[in-house]
């Protein structure tokens, strides 16, 4: 069994002031009473020792979020990059469709029209001999061949001139009445009775209406 030393009073210690007597009789209540009472002492020690842990704890998580922050800020940075790239390729490649586009809307009938060149050769040439000959059934062929010439190009392109609609029933879909006119018998009251201008077709689709007349 240890037995403690007995703090000297104040009357046995010389030259002690008032304020370090109080301060010694402080310590030595909390002494008397740790010596009192163990159980208090250890649940002080305890609790300095858990507020210790939950200081360490909270710097850990600190440094944790610290670190979270850290990384995506640096993956924001990286899709903001990766957006602005984006963005410039979707922008060229948009900026390059528009330019094919109008390219396209502006040669689209390139092979069509250089079909026709010879056509128009053709007729530079039908002039000038022409205007050398007085042979009338020449200038008729020269024509002829022209017209079947630039025919056969226009069905090559899907260009193909409507079934002659003489004595046909007025088809709406297919024809436009310039005008009535008296029908010649009873049973062409309602049909075309002429054609002013012969329609034409482009793959089946009516790209000019027949310019008729109809019996009345």
């Amino acid at each position: 069994m240890f037995f403690k030393k007995r703090p000297k009073t104040m009357s046995e210690r010389p030259n002690v002031s008032t304020e370090t007597a109080a301060a010694d009789k402080a310590t030595e209540n909390a002494t008397s009473a740790s010596d009192a009472n163990p159980l208090a002492a250890a649940s002080e020690a305890a609790a300095e020792h858990v507020m210790h842990d939950a200081e360490s704890d909270g710097r850990e998580d600190v440094s944790d979020l610290d670190a979270q922050l850290m990384a995506a800020k640096a993956e924001v940075a990286e899709l903001h990059d990766r957006w602005l790239r984006l963005n410039a390729d979707f922008d060229n490649f948009r900026k390059r469709t528009a330019k094919e586009k109008l390219e396209l809307l502006h040669f689209a009938g390139e092979n069509s029209l250089k079909n026709f060149i010879p056509v128009v050769d053709d007729m530079e040439r039908a002039i000038v001999n022409n205007a050398n000959t007085d042979d009338l059934a020449v200038v008729k062929e020269g024509f002829h061949l022209i017209h079947t010439k630039l025919m056969h190009i226009l069905g090559s392109q899907g260009v193909k001139p409507m079934e002659h609609a003489m004595g046909k029933a007025f088809d709406t879909d297919r024809h436009e009445a310039i005008t009535k006119a008296p029908a010649p018998s009873p049973d062409l009251k309602g049909k075309v009775i002429d054609v002013i201008e012969n329609g034409y077709t482009l793959h089946d689709k009516v790209i000019r209406y027949a310019k008729v007349v109809v019996g009345e």
